[in-house]
């Protein structure tokens, strides 16, 4: 295998943590190579159905069921459709230990990019009391740092991905460096003011989107276009994704090469030095397997995947290089929700809304948040939510069936609970002992479990769900709790946790190995606790912090 130094630095993944990496490394004259297992796909070119109506979309952009329980039977579960089924793994090829007793959708992109191009664009700081929690009520480790630490880089990453949303002032909500926000339509301006009277203290605000809402020509982007098309991949570059902000800046140095379809199965690591020496990369159309090198490795592969890769960097006697600690794999979490509520908003029946938003409304955090509430759970959920109409449903034959389709149903609003999962120690990623995949790299094993807290808080959710709806004179109010499966939030976090001490904790609070000093892993994997926000913009946030102390490290020699 032939061993190469023309890079500075390896980016491994693609996604939102390794486009900033890559942005901040290259910027900073880094020369960077950047790793990514998926097909390679071109902002625009490679957005196959951007724009198309369902009738120009294979099978109506319904998935085929064939497809459904061979190629995508985990992915389906990500929303995949024909529109976008090239942008997400091919769970044949590409399979993990999936079992129906350890039940965990681990729901993957396959296109270089990552889940930026899919994912759901919410787009929320966390709150102080979120790094402070481990220490607050003793479910897991101390945070190493809080959110001050975090804030200007929220600011930097803000300004330049464009976040629409409003201030409100919120404790437990940090207002971001905001464009304006995307409007509410008129059935949820008219539950805002009834909501929040009936229940002080809880608010109901706008969406906060990496839509954009002005252009950024700078960028050449331009603002939402209204389609909601976003998980097709955005030809204006309207919301954020790798390709259409992160990945040409990081190409506009001079310093940036890109390798799709390479799979990194481990990587090379001397222990006497405690440094990294080279990843393992294999060519995926080719098979061709090479070790490639250089000064600095940022892990940025999914924290799934990123801990699939360390747990392979193993040492003569089988155990990671990385897990001293032997935390490595544990405390794995994920957003609980599947707790919906709905009803109908009377009157206004005269008014539609044109277009197609992106974003709706989102109810704050309102339990456990400077004391523990008298509620028999920890942590907390937040609610997001949108009001809509629907056209109505056909009924008879000709004429009448033709005009009776051009009505309306009436508006309904909705509102869908996300919540906190507390990091559990046996909450483990491992490898397999026996299966491989198609490269030779042991399958992906999960115990992954939502526990009696994660239920108690979901109930909680459903009925204060209930209650704010009715009070604010929604009608015909309805909820349901369908199952909840880790995995499905597709908000996975831990299994490579950060920490002051390395017998607890597998990186420091720079993101950087304890085992290590060249090795950041910038994705979720190292989070401590889960939250209950979205967390991408967390991500970005460390990843662009890392990649700044990591360079200040290497100009003064400690790397």
């Amino acid at each position: 295998m032939a061993v190469t130094d023309r890079f500075d630095a390896i980016v491994v993944g693609s996604g939102v943590s390794g486009g900033w990496a890559a942005k901040e490394l290259t910027e900073k004259g880094l020369r960077v190579l950047m790793l990514d297992r998926g097909r390679m796909v071109e902002h625009g070119t490679d957005y196959t159905y951007d724009g198309k109506p369902p009738f120009e979309i294979p099978a109506r952009d319904r998935m085929p069921a064939p497809l459904v329980a061979s190629d995508y039977f985990i992915a389906t579960h990500g929303y995949v459709s024909p529109a976008n089924q090239h942008l997400h793994n091919n769970d044949r090829l590409n399979p993990y230990a999936y079992e129906e007793g350890d039940k965990f959708y681990w729901i993957r992109p396959g296109a270089v990019g990552g889940k930026s191009l899919i994912w759901g664009r919410w787009t929320f700081r966390w709150a102080p009391h979120d790094f402070e929690a481990n220490k607050r009520d003793g479910h897991g480790i101390d945070w190493p740092i809080r959110y001050d630490d975090v804030a200007p880089w929220y600011s930097y990453v803000e300004r330049y991905i464009g976040v629409s949303g409003s201030r409100e002032n919120l404790r437990e909500l940090p207002d971001s460096e905001f464009m304006p926000p995307l409007p509410m339509n008129i059935a949820e301006e008219w539950v805002k003011p009834r909501l929040e009277a009936a229940f002080p203290g809880r608010k109901l605000i706008h969406s906060r989107m990496s839509n954009i809402t002005e252009d950024k020509p700078d960028q050449n982007r331009s603002k939402c276009q209204y389609r909601w098309q976003c998980a097709r991949g955005c030809s204006f570059g309207a919301y954020f994704s790798s390709q259409a902000v992160t990945l040409p800046a990081a190409q506009a140095t001079g310093r940036f090469t890109l390798r799709s379809d390479a799979v990194v199965t481990n990587l090379e690591y001397d222990p006497a030095a405690k440094r990294v020496t080279g990843v393992r990369v294999v060519d995926t159309r080719t098979g061709a397997a090479e070790v490639i090198s250089a000064r600095l490795v940022f892990l940025c592969a999914s924290a799934m995947a990123s801990v699939q890769i360390l747990l392979n960097s193993r040492a003569a006697d089988g155990r990671s290089h990385f897990d001293r600690s032997g935390t490595l794999g544990r405390y794995v979490m994920d957003h609980i929700f599947r707790v919906n509520i709905s009803g109908d908003v009377p009157g206004m029946t005269e008014y539609i809304e044109y277009g197609r938003r992106p974003g709706g409304v989102y109810v704050p955090r309102f339990r456990n948040i400077a004391s523990d509430d008298d509620v028999p759970f920890r942590r907390g959920y937040a609610y997001q939510g949108r009001a809509s109409r629907s056209p109505a449903k056909p009924v008879g034959f000709g004429a009448s069936m033709k005009q009776g389709m051009r009505q309306y149903d009436g508006w309904r609003f909705g509102l869908s609970g996300y919540g906190e999962c507390l990091p559990y120690e046996d909450n483990r990623a491992s490898l397999h002992p026996d299966r491989v995949d198609r490269f030779g790299v042991p399958l992906m094993k999960f115990n992954v479990t939502f526990r009696d807290n994660e239920m108690k808080m979901m109930t909680d959710a459903r009925e204060q769900g209930e209650a704010m709806l009715r009070a604010a004179g929604v009608l015909n109010v309805k909820s349901e709790r369908l199952e909840h499966v880790p995995g499905d939030g597709i908000h996975e976090m831990g299994g490579a946790r950060m920490g002051a001490d390395p017998r607890a904790s597998v990186l420091n609070g720079w993101s950087q190995a304890h085992d290590a000093s060249n090795l950041f892993v910038t994705d979720g994997a190292q989070m401590a606790s889960s939250s209950c926000v979205n967390p991408s913009l967390t991500f970005m946030a460390m990843s662009a912090r890392a990649a700044d102390y990591a360079v200040k490290q290497v100009r003064a020699g400690a790397i």
